[in-house]
């Protein structure tokens, strides 16, 4: 029985390794609509969200089967647990870059505006954290998810920031007040896609030694880090 345990965790493993990919890949096609406005690649991203929604359900069917047949102990217990939270934040992520591609279509619909909107840090911090979330779930690396944690708050900044920039920029050019909205919806799915990063980090966190580290406040996040 044990033995049968281990086989369906290895293979419940490499279901969601591979809706990693999926979501990762998704992801980064996602952003790098907004860098081209390539439309073609925001409907292949609309598209491609149904097989990682088949691939989010076949994981949380898998966890319920391991759970029901084997009533796992201890750390396997725990690696369910997480498997099926990390889950659900995986598909929502992947939920974001959708909503990211639906908004560049629209922003190409409307007049083109010369705005100094860079998205490019935002973009490359979010990502960077979805990358480590998911290399610190594939290594179990609790480094990696205090890494995470900790740049959630630059992520909370940088949409404070741009939030601020719409406005100024909304005041001077209110007949543009539809790409700025749309604009700003982006800004708030980066910031949203590092939420959910963090959310991977803090159950890969529980996975690894069982410490639930929600609501932590910054210094007792930094303390646990610097004794990993």
């Amino acid at each position: 029985m044990a033995r049968l345990l281990e086989k369906e965790i290895e293979m419940l493993k490499k279901k969601i390794f591979e809706l990693c990919a999926m979501i990762e890949e998704n992801c980064n096609s996602a952003l790098k609509c907004i860098e081209n406005k390539d439309t073609v690649l925001a409907e292949k991203v609309i598209e491609n969200d149904d097989e990682i929604d088949d691939m989010e359900i076949e994981v949380e069917e898998e966890c319920l089967k391991i759970l029901a047949l084997h009533q796992p102990v201890a750390r396997d217990l725990r690696y369910i647990v997480a498997a099926l939270k990390i889950n659900n934040e995986l598909e929502r992520i992947g939920d974001l870059a959708v909503n990211i591609a639906k908004h560049m279509i629209e922003l190409c619909k409307l007049d083109n505006i010369e705005i100094e909107f860079d998205f490019q840090e935002m973009m490359v911090k979010s990502m960077a954290m979805v990358k480590k979330s998911i290399d610190a779930f594939v290594y179990l690396d609790s480094a990696l998810c205090y890494e995470v944690i900790i740049a959630d708050d630059e992520l909370d900044t940088l949409n404070k920031n741009m939030f601020s920039l719409f406005n100024e920029y909304a005041k001077k050019h209110p007949g543009n007040i539809d790409s700025f909205l749309r604009f700003l919806s982006i800004s708030r799915c980066l910031e949203r896609i590092a939420d959910h990063a963090t959310n991977i980090a803090e159950d890969v966190i529980y996975m690894i030694d069982g410490n639930i580290v929600r609501h932590r406040t910054f210094s007792t996040i930094n303390a646990n880090q610097q004794s990993n």
